[in-house]
């Protein structure tokens, strides 16, 4: 086994995909090159593998690298699976989309994420974005892009990956995830009843309409789905996450319009589906900081379009009392409408830290936030509840938000959620608001939950969330004036019936959750 070398490496380029949010895949880089290493942990050696070895199975049978020797003792496994990899096409638009990140705060946060993995030896120390723009043009020029002939075309010597650091990673993960799992154990999920879980008698019907926002070039567009007959004329308004739309969500909007509430979902431009599109293309960069400030402005012109009969809208809705839900991104932006305070002080001290046990996938977009958060306290007074399913926010909002907060949360993570994991996410947040007095605020844990399984398309009719959604809603617009927080305000949710019988769902008050 070759010796492990402790020379400093320039940061790796693994994945820009991954930690944009996209389905491209960067490779471990290697030069036109020779070889690539990955480092063991605690061990003085580390596999190497030559590129040359990796162009097909034969190459890496046949081979005399330390890899190829594994390989050959696996008889091919380890070779096939490797070889596949390295063979995967790359989309065209990946130069492009390189080119258009430059700079960007997310960027950024991935390569700094990423760094930390390992690096290249011999990489030229001011190798930059336009560089590595103009190597995937020149690997494109050879014919469809895969991961190989990429790192044919990047300079250096050896490109390593610190298999230690990996699991350090995988590692820390794990135990952002343990709370909840402590938190479940032994614990009754709620039970299931079928008024909260079953439609409602009411039928539904979907519209694309357009609303007014100043702040924007063009009006929204936005999903209205309600009752076609019925409605109680009562407002929700749902807002999506990072490189979403609101068809992921319809599912929790038609139960909702089945129980005869009016349900708003917005597009917000700068940071949807269509945005990621453009995007990949290459045709825009990330989505920048200010996004964090339009996308609230973006729920408040729904309301203000709302209020004024706009877009064939009932004048009929009571647009002073509105509850409003959203997921990842899109919960962030409720917790804004709330009252939560976003402050950039957090985002300063620790968002180069690499190794602090509390970094998650999530500081990646938070971290894009550093100089636009103070300008994104936009609560809406209009906003009496919300409820913010995995949101981003243990750096972003100031500890004592929740005591200046005009309306009542309903906070959701998934226990399995590695995007925006349960700790130090969810849990801590609710630790420390217990910490300066009880308003009212309450924590569910879906055990199994992940980022993305607690969301509902239209067909799957609310998905696991929609008794604990429908009863949070109308505990809300029961509770009229008591719904704002306050010591001793009462609990918006009954005792039961809002579970599901897929994800179980276990509800905390904070001070049920200790101290942080």
């Amino acid at each position: 086994m070759s010796a492990l070398r402790s020379a400093s490496a320039a940061p790796l380029l693994l994945t820009i995909s991954g930690l944009l949010g996209a389905a491209l895949v960067l490779p471990v880089p290697a030069r036109a090159l020779e070889q690539v290493e990955l480092r063991l942990p605690f061990l003085e050696f580390s596999f190497s593998v030559k590129l040359e070895e990796l162009s097909n199975p034969a190459s890496l049978l046949s081979g005399t690298s330390d890899l190829a020797e594994l390989n050959q003792a696996t008889s091919g496994a380890v070779g096939r699976q490797l070889i596949a990899l390295f063979n995967a096409p790359l989309p065209l638009q990946v130069p492009a989309v390189v080119n258009e990140a430059e700079g960007s705060p997310m960027l950024n946060q991935a390569l700094l994420l990423v760094s930390a993995l390992g690096g290249i030896d011999g990489l030229p120390a001011q190798f930059n974005g336009n560089d590595l723009s103009r190597v995937l043009d020149k690997a494109a020029a050879q014919g469809p892009l895969t991961m190989l002939s990429v790192m044919r075309t990047l300079p250096g010597s050896t490109a390593s990956v610190d298999l230690g650091r990996a699991l350090f990673a995988v590692r820390r993960l794990a135990s952002q995830q343990q709370p909840a799992d402590r938190l479940l154990a032994g614990r009754t999920p709620a039970s299931v009843s079928p008024a909260l879980s079953q439609p409602g008698p009411l039928t539904v019907e979907r519209k694309l309409i357009t609303l007014p926002a100043p702040h924007r070039p063009k009006p929204l567009q936005v999903v209205q789905i309600s009752p076609s007959q019925g409605a109680n004329g009562r407002l929700v308004v749902i807002s999506h996450g990072l490189w979403d739309a609101p068809e992921s969500f319809e599912g929790w909007a038609s139960h909702l319009a089945s129980h005869g509430y009016t349900v708003l979902l917005p597009y917000h431009p700068g940071s949807d589906q269509g945005q990621q599109q453009a995007m990949l293309s290459g045709k825009v960069p990330p989505p920048g900081g200010e996004e964090l400030r339009l996308r609230p402005l973006d729920v408040s012109a729904v309301i203000d379009g709302a209020a004024a009969g706009l877009g064939g809208l009932s004048t009929r809705l009571n647009t002073d009392f509105v509850v409003a839900l959203g997921q990842s991104w899109g919960a962030t932006t409720v917790l804004q409408l709330a009252g939560a305070k976003p402050n950039d002080l957090r985002l300063k001290e620790r968002c180069d830290e690499v190794l602090n046990p509390e970094r998650n996938l999530s500081w990646v977009l938070q971290c894009s936030f550093i100089g636009t958060a103070n300008q994104a306290a936009l609560a809406d007074p209009r906003v009496k509840a919300g409820v913010a399913v995995s949101p981003p926010m243990s750096l972003l909002f100031d500890t004592g938000a929740s005591q200046r907060m005009n309306a009542r949360v309903l906070l959701v993570s998934g226990s399995r959620d590695w995007v925006v994991p349960p700790d130090p996410e969810a849990i801590r947040p609710m630790q420390l608001a217990a910490a300066r007095g009880e308003r009212g605020h309450r924590l569910v844990l879906a055990q199994g939950g992940d980022h993305f399984n607690l969301r509902s398309t239209l067909p799957e009719g609310g998905g696991s969330l929609r008794g604990l959604l429908l009863a949070w809603t109308n505990g809300a617009f029961a509770a009229g004036d008591a719904v704002l927080p306050a010591p001793g305000a009462p609990d918006l949710l009954p005792a039961n019936g809002w579970g599901d019988v897929t994800v179980p769902l276990v509800e905390f008050s904070p001070a049920q959750l200790g101290t942080p």
